[in-house]
């Protein structure tokens, strides 16, 4: 089958960023609630997730807006600062230039679709220039309205801003919770990055149609390609 549009995540997927991610929220959940996340509480209920949605789950209830938005900045500016001092390592994932490259090269429709706040993803089009790549008004983020995944919104979200049926469109992604919000969306195909979790853990996962490492070996022969004149 071939597809119309590609959807990317971008934390654990275009960027190998997770565990700078993991190091931040321990320290915050530690914070919140005396002990910090498990690797499976990071996996289950932190990744692809609103802060909000992960502030929740380590004190227990819903908290104020005025505290998700303290602990998130906090939290978010440290994440930051983490990135700026390991310029080595803060790069995009690995080939992602070179497939990005082959979208724009042959009109291919393709966004992000990320659950990082605004002033993380203003921060990640600066330092990579994301413009050379993608329509900036088509990149879907948390705006604080967006349900975190697992539901479906962000994908039918980014979809309907490529003009296209969720099922024309590859979805790739990292986390379990981003998978099971673009199998919940109806995506077409699911293609799941392995950029911290071992490959075993997506093969369990039905919904997932291909499992990378980098972007060198995402089949591009699946993509719809128009004729040009």
């Amino acid at each position: 089958m071939k597809y119309k549009g590609i959807i990317f995540d971008f934390n654990g997927t275009l960027l190998f960023d997770s565990e700078k991610h993991l190091e931040a929220w321990r320290e915050y959940s530690k914070r919140l609630r005396e002990k910090p996340f498990t690797d499976e509480e990071m996996r289950d209920y932190m990744f692809g997730r609103t802060n909000e949605d992960i502030i929740a789950y380590a004190i227990g209830k819903k908290p104020d807006p005025e505290l998700v938005e303290k602990l998130g900045q906090e939290k978010e500016a440290v994440y930051r600062d983490m990135c700026r001092n390991d310029r080595e390592n803060f790069k995009l994932a690995p080939h992602a230039e070179e497939l990005l490259d082959f979208l724009c090269q042959n009109d291919i429709p393709h966004t992000i679709a990320t659950m990082s706040g605004i002033k993380n993803v203003e921060f990640y089009i600066e330092e990579f220039k994301l413009e050379r790549w993608f329509d900036l008004d088509k990149i879907v983020y948390d705006n604080g309205k967006i349900p975190g995944k697992p539901a479906p919104d962000i994908y039918l979200l980014a979809a309907n801003k490529l003009g296209l049926d969720p099922k024309d469109c590859i979805v790739v992604e990292d986390a379990v919770s981003g998978i099971n919000a673009a199998k919940n969306a109806g995506i077409g195909k699911i293609v799941a990055i392995a950029s911290m979790e071992p490959v075993e853990l997506y093969k369990k996962m039905s919904c997932v149609g291909e499992i990378i490492t980098d972007f060198s070996q995402l089949n591009r022969s699946q993509f719809y390609i128009k004729e040009k004149v």
